[in-house]
């Protein structure tokens, strides 16, 4: 009789033959390269197939160097991975990438947390903070799903924020704690059991849920750790494995069936028992040594504070598996020497994959900084007695070693740094000329003085021609106090800036594409990969006051900003012209000259780009986003806005009575009654029309609980001068 023993820890695991095997990657798009497109293409292809390990796409704002990423991965046929500097556009990316390659394995791989306070000691103050997290359940999902795809397939595409760089539990560990199983062998059922529980799976008769399996007579169901809302049953006709199905958990539906599966661990730091037992007497020993030494030195409360947090820690392994802070103990969960670089993301990937960091101005920096913050933490708590020393192999990998072990790599950036140019010899390839025949921004210089008032009056222009304008300023006070006067003014505004979480800017971004308001005023978040075809003016306040946020790399970004309109321009205010200045405003015109060149050559007249909008989140937060605002045509159609309401609130109107909460869906049957009555009293009149379906996304933004102001007062919103609300 077959037994899915777990298999043996391999050095080999990644090689091991694929289950799905994999599909080649196929582009599924209308667009063909356009402009400089196909130039880059060429190059970038030829520099990986003769072996270059680094390249660089120096691609302009609006250039499509998404689309460029994604005809290199095709025409290489190599599995990819898209680095990107934060979660938003990571979302964005991952949008993208599953747009054009719909029957491939495109996944999305960031940080889990929701909320993350990790564990630190102030000195000082003699205060210590416990670790505190909420993990996100739908990322967690989708980070099983990206890892048993580079496990099991070829045509992969990772799309990953730097956090990816953290250690995530041993790839040979996690890959040979698996079951196969195969239709028509014999099985002991109870030992299949015994072998989820030891892959971290739990028992749940009752509440099935992802993670957790049940028994149902004969029948074994598994609802594995990377599937959303299928889950797996097994049909045993006594020992025999007769049938393999996939359903839905919730109705029961049969969706499909296999001869085989491969089930993973539920947890990526899943340890098998006899390295259990090794790691806990290394803590031990480890322990022994700290203690002798700390009582040498006379530091009698830190030797009493580590024996008794680690001692509890200890029984807490042995007892359930797990404890409180485990992955400080990683060094001896994963087997790693002292030192040693933690397990990550990187060993997944396969060595002939190829690396796209985004924005790498930006993304290859942030490698670098996170070892150097993480690294005093720790050592903070293990100087005083909170954590062993080996609490600081828990750890990032340092720039040196993501740098050694990186395959082929592309550095894409419309300004690139100082790094990714050295890397090559100051070789790149160009990407300025736009399939859209679109110019780099018109940029002219204002006086800082009447900035304020200057900034009102284009504000309202702009409003007139139904376009968008980005503001940046130095601070979030600024951001804040100008929100405040322009709405006093009568201008539809919102700010953003870092206080505002990320589920909430997406939706911000998303409604000013919309036009529930007209300007949006941010300081260091309206750069990379902000994509708003409707934006019609960037102004950037005080661009004279030279540092970081108006650095030439800084001040290049921003201005790309409005590339993406015919009638784009930027103001910078300022009462003279520094270095970044000189040299931001150089590039831009040398850019726009090529630009202009090109279109006069090839009778190509400039338009604005035509985008839907569309929730970056969709795939991503099922469930907690609400798509009513989301429209299919950029112009503003306001009946068809007014409808997408109208279908949002009669959704709401039917879960508030399936879950017999009749008070709100009486209001809801209300409001309903009453905007299709306004729809068709105003028929015939569209500006009449528009207030209306203005009315209704506020409604909605109410409804779910934030005004337009933002979910506390400011927050994207406004406040009053008489105090904050």
């Amino acid at each position: 009789m077959d037994q899915p023993i777990l298999h043996a820890p391999a050095p080999d695991v990644k090689n091991r033959p694929k289950l799905e095997g994999g599909k080649k990657f196929v582009l599924s798009t209308d667009f063909e390269p356009a402009g400089d497109q196909p130039t880059a293409i060429r190059e970038i292809v030829q520099g990986v197939t003769e072996g270059e390990r680094d390249q660089v796409l120096l691609g302009a704002t609006g250039t499509g160097k998404t689309f460029t990423m994604a005809k290199v991965i095709e025409e290489t046929q190599r599995p990819a991975i898209i680095l990107a500097p934060n979660k938003t556009l990571a979302a964005q990316l991952y949008g993208e990438f599953k747009g054009f390659f719909p029957d491939n394995a495109v996944e999305y791989f960031v940080s889990y947390y929701d909320y993350y306070q990790p564990e630190a000691y102030v000195a000082r103050s003699d205060t210590f903070i416990e670790k505190e997290s909420q993990i996100n359940e739908q990322i967690d999902r989708m980070r099983h799903s990206a890892t048993r795809a580079l496990l099991e397939r070829d045509d992969v595409i990772i799309v990953a924020s730097v956090s990816c760089i953290y250690g995530i539990g041993s790839v040979e560990t996690y890959g040979a704690m698996t079951q196969d199983l195969h239709v028509g062998q014999e099985y002991d059922q109870r030992q299949i059991m015994a072998d989820l529980i030891a892959q971290a799976y739990k028992r749940n008769d009752q509440g099935f849920q992802r993670g957790t399996f049940r028994v149902r007579g004969d029948s074994l169901e598994i609802w594995p750790a990377h599937l959303d809302d299928r889950a797996w049953k097994l049909s045993f006709f006594g020992e025999e494995l007769e049938t393999i199905t996939e359903f839905d958990p919730l109705t029961g539906e049969k969706t499909d069936s296999f001869e085989q599966i491969r089930v993973y661990a539920n947890s990526h730091y899943v340890t098998p028992k006899p390295t259990m037992k090794q790691a806990i007497q290394g803590i031990k020993k480890e322990l022994r040594a700290r203690l002798d030494q700390l009582t040498n030195e006379g530091k009698l409360l830190e030797a009493q504070r580590l024996e008794q947090r680690t001692n509890f820690d200890l029984e807490m392994l042995e007892a359930t598996g797990v404890c409180n802070g485990i992955e400080n103990y990683s060094r001896y969960l994963t087997g790693r020497a002292p030192g040693e670089p933690p397990p990550t993301l990187f060993e997944f990937i396969p060595d002939h994959a190829i690396v796209f960091a985004d924005e790498s101005h930006v993304s290859v920096p942030q490698i670098g900084g996170m070892y150097r913050g993480d690294f005093r933490r720790k050592m903070t708590l293990a100087e005083h007695g909170f954590r062993l020393p080996s609490c600081m192999d828990n750890r990032p990998l340092k720039f040196e070693e993501w740098d050694a072990m990186r395959p082929q790599s592309v550095f894409v950036s419309a300004t690139p740094a100082a790094w990714e140019m050295e890397q090559t010899g100051g070789v790149f390839t160009e990407q300025i000329i736009r399939p859209t025949g679109l110019l780099d921004p018109v940029v002219e210089i204002r006086p800082v003085d009447t900035q304020v008032d200057d900034l009102l009056d284009e504000c309202r222009k702009q409003a007139a021609n139904d376009s968008r304008v980005l503001v940046t300023t130095l601070t979030k006070r600024m951001a804040e106090d100008l929100t405040e006067y322009l709405h006093e003014q009568g201008i539809r505004v919102r700010y953003m800036h870092s206080d505002i979480d990320t589920i909430e800017r997406i939706e911000i971004l998303r409604d000013l594409r919309l036009g529930a308001f007209d300007v949006l005023i941010g300081i260091n978040l309206l750069r990379e990969g902000l994509d708003i075809p409707e934006c019609g003016l960037v102004a950037i306040l005080d661009a004279d006051k030279e540092g970081f946020l108006r650095s030439e790399t800084s001040l290049i970004q921003t201005i790309g900003r409005a590339a993406r309109n015919a009638e784009g321009r930027v103001i910078l205010y300022a009462d003279k012209i520094t270095g970044s200045m000189e040299r931001a405003m150089g590039e831009t015109e040398r850019r726009r000259e090529k630009q202009m060149a090109y279109n006069e050559k090839h009778g190509i007249t400039p338009a604005t780009v035509k985008k839907n909008v569309e929730d970056v989140l969709a795939g991503l937060y099922k469930g907690d986003v609400d798509m009513n605002r989301v429209t299919a045509k950029v112009d503003k159609q306001a009946g068809a806005n007014l409808q997408a309401v109208l279908d949002g609130l009669k959704t709401d109107m039917r879960k508030a009575a399936e879950n017999l909460e009749f008070e709100e869906a009486a209001r809801l049957r209300d409001e309903i009654k009453r905007l299709e009555a306004v729809d068709l009293a105003i028929a015939d009149d569209p500006m009449a029309r528009q207030s209306a379906v203005e009315d209704a996304v506020e409604g909605a933004k109410a409804k779910s609980g934030r005004s337009t102001a933002g979910r506390a007062g400011m927050r994207g919103g406004v406040r009053s001068r008489r105090g904050r609300k």
